[in-house]
C-alpha cells in the first residue's frame, strides 16, 4: 500500500529536527509520498531545502492568510520565482481566514488574488485555506474560472450545500483526521458526497492527530493510515483499494511522478 500525505508541515518542529525518523515511520505505515507546505518566506525556503534532499517529497509554497499583513511585493515576486521549481507541486496554502483575523480582510484578499495570479501564470494547482470565509473564497475563485489548473480545499470541513458548490465547479477536497473524530458525523456525511476522483487525504501535521491516536502529539504522516481507514469505511472499500484510488487522484491533481 502506498498513500500520499498531500498536506504536511514537515519543516515545523518537532518534526523537522527528526525528519529522517518521521519519514521512516511513515514508510513503514504505508505512507510513502508527501507534500510539505510552506506558509511564510522563511518556511518556503526551508521547504525547498527539505524536498531537495528526499525522494517522493514535494513542496507547496505560499503565504498563509494569517501572514498577509506582512507580505510585500518583493515577497510575491520571490514566490512566483520559487513556485516554478520542479519539485514544487502547488501554490499555497492560500485563502481567507476570518476566524482569527490575524491579518486584515482586505490584505488577505489581496494576497489571495496574488497567489491565484501566480498559479494561473505558471499553471500549477492551488491549495485553499478557508475558515469562516466560504462565500468570499468562492467569489474570488469564480473570478479565475477557466484559468486555474486545479483547486483543492485543504482540511475540508464544509457542509453539504458548500460541498455541492465546490464539486460542481470541479474542485477537489482533502480530509484530515477531523473526519475520524467522534463528534464529526456531519463531516462524515459530507465525505460520502465526495467522489473518489475528487477526494484526497492529508495530516496537516503536526496538528490534528486522528482517532484512535488523537492524544498522540505531534501528528505525523504515519498516522494518516487512520484517516484513510475511516474514509475507506465510509466509501465501503477495502483499505488497499481506497489507497490505490486516492493516490492516483493525488498524483493526477498535483502532477506527481510517483
Amino acid at each position: 500500500m502506498h498513500l500520499i500525505d498531500t498536506h504536511a508541515h514537515l519543516t515545523y518542529e518537532p518534526l523537522a529536527s527528526q525528519i529522517d525518523q518521521v519519514l521512516s515511520r511513515s514508510r513503514a505505515a504505508g505512507v510513502t509520498g508527501w507534500i510539505t507546505v510552506g506558509t511564510s518566506p522563511q518556511e518556503n525556503q526551508a521547504v525547498l531545502e527539505q524536498v531537495g534532499r528526499t525522494d517522493n517529497l514535494w513542496a507547496a509554497v505560499g503565504y498563509h492568510p494569517h501572514n498577509a499583513d506582512q507580505i510585500t511585493e518583493a515577497d510575491l515576486g520571490l514566490l512566483e520565482e520559487i513556485a516554478a521549481h520542479p519539485k514544487v507541486a502547488a501554490v499555497g496554502e492560500t485563502g481567507l481566514d476570518y476566524h482569527y483575523l490575524h491579518a486584515g480582510a482586505e490584505n488577505q484578499q489581496r494576497i489571495f488574488r496574488a497567489h491565484l495570479d501566480i498559479a494561473a501564470r505558471i499553471q500549477k494547482p492551488v491549495v485553499i485555506h478557508n475558515r469562516q470565509a466560504f462565500e468570499e473564497v468562492m467569489q474570488i475563485l469564480d473570478e479565475y474560472a477557466g484559468q486555474l489548473k486545479g483547486v483543492v480545499f485543504h482540511c475540508y470541513g464544509g457542509n453539504p450545500e458548500q460541498t455541492r458548490q465546490v464539486l460542481e465547479r470541479g474542485y477537489h477536497i482533502s480530509f484530515t483526521g477531523i473526519v475520524t473524530f467522534k463528534k464529526a458525523d456531519d463531516l462524515r456525511q459530507t465525505a460520502r458526497m465526495a467522489p473518489l476522483d475528487r477526494l484526497m487525504i492529508e495530516t496537516d501535521c503536526p496538528y490534528l492527530s486522528p482517532e484512535p491516536v488523537r492524544r498522540i502529539q505531534p501528528n505525523e504522516p504515519a498516522l494518516l493510515i487512520h484517516t484513510a481507514a475511516k474514509l475507506a469505511q465510509i466509501h465501503n472499500l477495502p483499505l488497499d483499494r481506497f489507497a490505490e484510488i486516492v493516490s492516483k487522484t493525488s498524483c493526477q491533481f498535483f502532477g506527481l511522478d510517483f
